[in-house]
């Protein structure tokens, strides 16, 4: 057994890997799944703390309290060294952070039998894009939390080439693999030879022939999909009677999900308040109010990406806006979402493109293409890929697990 762990951060869901011979990587982190969604809920009503699947529950049950989702993407921001308020206290957002992984350890020691002080880290190729310096200070903050958890000894590994490692093991023959891995918060690529015989190399660099991303992933596109479809109904575009507009900032507050809570603060509730009484269209604002009052945020952006999911597989879904009022059944078409997220797409396609470029590999020479991450089923975004690298085929690996597996391998290596 290996000695060490590897742990998928995500902005959306968590993994925990731990090689153990004919046992499965991923470690079982809530009722039996290897996924922990990176949601915290501070429920007010027990005063209890809540992870993953149970703190949607609890939030979508209707107890008060404050939910915070998208945790990852704090790193990086100006808003990493700041505080928000629960329960009428201030919590800095290192805290929080450490909260949840501090989580994620404890219940992977609990499956595993044993404690983990020596772990591999997934991050992004940039968490933050074109500023080096910002770039590793995230990090740097990344392994200060882990060390406050209890990680005395952290290792770091770019999540795609965590993927690479975990697609590997299932291969027979040399590849040259294009690894796109698609978050909730990162667009990550990285070129790569893989096979049997390089497998148990310690050192891979020379495997390694680009790398690169874009800070675009699932919660941009599920942000500029509710202001395409469901802001509007609450007055996005709308105007004063003044003929000015209406702000966009409660909008795309309530459209992004690591400052939904911003929308609920007492000066934001009062200026909106200000706003109704102004509007060309009234109804919409007092709608929008009756949702902020209702502290709906999270639920709305949670039923944005069940449909954002949807267009996936389907033409046109339906959304049911029940929450709102009155009520909404809102038909989305695919070409709607496509369309909102056109230039993000075209930024994910000039780095797949630029990634070639450097590693002066001609498309023809592209082997496969391995998808992994929750948000690579978006149909534009493959079609882009695809037209990339036309002739390579096509690999879906574990969408949610592959990263973790990885690093899991990764670990093993590093620390034994």
């Amino acid at each position: 057994m290996a000695n060490a762990c590897g742990v998928d951060f995500g902005t959306s869901n968590s993994t925990v890997g731990w090689v153990r011979p004919g046992q499965p990587t991923l470690l079982p982190l809530e009722d039996g799944k290897p996924t922990l969604p990176s949601v915290v809920f501070f429920n007010a009503d027990d005063e209890q703390v809540r992870y993953g699947r149970a703190a949607l529950a609890d939030y979508l049950e209707g107890y008060d309290g404050r939910l915070m989702r998208s945790l990852k993407s704090l790193l990086g921001t100006s808003l990493m060294d700041g505080q928000t308020e629960v329960a009428g206290r201030a919590l800095p957002f290192r805290q929080l952070l450490g909260h949840f992984i501090g989580e994620v350890k404890r219940r992977a020691e609990r499956e595993a039998g044993r404690g983990f002080d020596r772990a591999v880290f997934g991050r992004p190729v940039y968490f933050v894009d074109d500023d080096p310096e910002a770039d590793r200070l995230a990090e740097d903050t990344l392994a200060d939390i882990a060390r406050s958890v209890g990680f005395a000894e952290i290792g770091f590994q770019y999540e795609p080439i965590a993927a690479a490692f975990d697609y590997e093991s299932r291969i027979e023959r040399e590849e040259l693999v294009l690894i796109a891995d698609i978050g909730g918060g990162t667009s990550d690529f990285s070129l790569v030879r893989l096979g049997p015989a390089r497998a148990n190399r310690l050192d891979r660099r020379d495997d390694i022939l680009a790398t690169g991303g874009v800070h675009i992933g699932g919660t941009d596109f599920d942000k500029y999909l509710s202001l395409a479809s469901v802001m509007p109904l609450l007055g996005h575009g709308s105007t004063l009677l003044s003929g000015a507009s209406v702000p966009s900032s409660y909008y795309f507050n309530l459209a992004t999900w690591h400052t939904i809570n911003q929308a609920y603060t007492r000066k934001s509730v009062a200026q909106l308040a200000d706003l109704v009484r102004d509007a060309a269209e009234p109804d919409k604002l007092k709608r929008l109010q009756r949702l902020i009052d209702d502290r709906a945020g999270h639920w709305l952006a949670m039923r944005v990406e069940e449909a954002k999911i949807g267009l996936s597989d389907t033409p046109e879904v339906a959304l049911d806006l029940d929450r709102l009022e009155p009520p909404e059944l809102l038909r989305i078409h695919r070409d709607l979402f496509t369309g909102a997220i056109a230039g993000m797409i075209d930024s994910v396609g000039a780095t797949v493109q630029r990634l070639l470029d450097e590693a002066g590999i001609g498309p023809e020479r592209v082997d496969t293409v391995f998808f992994t991450g929750g948000s690579s089923g978006v149909a534009s975004l493959r079609e882009r890929i695809a037209a990339i690298v036309p002739d390579a085929r096509r690999v879906e690996g574990d969408l949610f697990g592959s990263i973790g597996a990885g690093l899991a391998i990764d670990a093993a290596r590093k620390f034994g």
